[in-house]
């Protein structure tokens, strides 16, 4: 089943797998008014008891996702599921923003929304962590102040390194040749960027680990996985997908 896109339900494909069994699982699911996908629906409690059954002990889960806005009102469907993924034991590593560059529905009683949130469950503490860092804009020595217990405060001088790790908020810019290069990709409305999978395998991963993604849609995921010398599984109900997906790994295979 390893490098293969598995044309079903995600829990039909998660029940052949053993425990402990992957390393990373990167997906986005459909969430609020899409959660009946295409004609399909999701059960978000028994795809989630089961991510937390096949993840290794030390894996990582990271759940890229939004919130519609209905009636006025934003779901807050993701932090729900994100307080269910800590219900059933998995620990909230990092809540990470994407920032998409662009705002695709512009309000006019409220600031655009351009983001998502990209969740970052571990199963215990993280096995790997290979953080990806960035230049410095400031160099040389810095000042800064330091708040003591106490209340007390205390201005404190270190050097600075060259570099830092990055943070949390993920400037990556997405839309039309952006996202992917592959143009027929674009049948799929919803895909993520190649760089944003890039980013969080090379984090979270070393080579020839198991990466899994029980929504694969386009391929993204088996793709850049396959470019950075890991192994992948993918689930994906939608016939339609599964064959764009299946064009984009055919020369990474």
């Amino acid at each position: 089943m390893i490098n293969k896109i598995h044309n079903e339900n995600c829990l039909d494909t998660m029940a052949r797998m053993e425990d402990n069994f992957i390393d990373l699982t990167l997906t986005s699911p459909p969430y609020d008014n899409l959660r009946t996908y295409r004609g399909y629906s999701f059960d978000f409690e028994s795809i989630a008891k089961e991510l937390y059954r096949i993840t290794k002990d030390g894996g990582v889960l990271v759940w890229v996702v939004g919130d519609a806005t209905i009636k006025g009102s934003e779901t807050g469907t993701s932090f729900k599921q994100a307080l269910y993924f800590k219900e059933i034991g998995f620990n909230l590593h990092d809540t990470m923003i994407y920032d998409k560059g662009y705002a695709p529905n512009t309000q006019n009683n409220r600031y655009n929304n351009c983001f998502e949130y990209m969740f970052v469950f571990s199963k215990g503490k993280p096995k790997t962590h290979n953080l990806l860092r960035e230049p410095r804009t400031t160099k040389g020595n810095r000042k800064s102040t330091i708040r003591l217990k106490n209340g007390d405060t205390k201005i404190e001088e270190r050097s600075l390194n060259t570099d830092r790790v990055l943070r949390n908020i993920w400037h990556i810019d997405n839309g039309y040749n952006r996202t992917t290069k592959d143009i027929y990709a674009y049948k799929h409305p919803a895909m993520f960027p190649e760089q944003l999978a890039n980013n969080h395998i090379i984090s979270w991963t070393n080579e020839r680990d198991l990466i899994f993604d029980c929504f694969i849609g386009s391929g993204t995921t088996a793709k850049m996985a396959l470019k950075n010398n890991r192994d992948f599984i993918g689930s994906e109900i939608s016939k339609e997908y599964c064959e764009i997906a299946e064009q984009r790994i055919k020369n990474e295979l």
